[in-house]
Parts: C-alpha cells; structure tokens; sequence
C-alpha cells in the first residue's frame, strides 16, 4: 500500500457531499476516474486541472483499485 497515494485523497463532509477529493480540492476522484474512462489523456487532464499533478491521477487510479477490492455479500 502507498501511503503517498493515501494522503492525496481527502474526504471532507462539507466539501463535494463528502465524495472523494484530491488534496483538499473540489475535484473529485469520481470525475478524474470518468475523464480516464472516456479516454481523456493524462496530460490533457492535467492541461484542465493547473493545480493537479501526475501523482494526484495515480492516486486515483489506486483509489478505485482498493475500492474495487472490498468484498460485498450478495442479499
């Protein structure tokens, strides 16, 4: 586990619902993880988003791995 990856994604109740942000900011994991979905370069996303570093990206890509992992019991 990455720790770095870890501290880039911050959760805060009064910011975005509470969603997943990177670094404290209004950009939320869900939408870095959709732009790379509908093919969206990397470098294209950090061309729209100044503040955000390649790190950031990674981060959410590690994000969705871990939360990908956990086991649901079916009802």
């Amino acid at each position: 586990m990455n720790s770095d990856h870890d501290q880039r994604i911050t959760f805060n109740p009064r910011q975005c619902g509470g969603r997943p942000c990177i670094r404290g900011m209004r950009i939320r994991v869900a939408d870095i993880l959709e732009m790379l979905a509908q093919g969206v370069e990397v470098k294209e996303i950090l061309a729209d988003f100044p503040d955000l570093e390649p790190e950031d990206i990674n981060a959410c890509l590690h994000y969705a791995a871990k939360r990908s992992d956990i086991p649901r019991l079916a009802a």
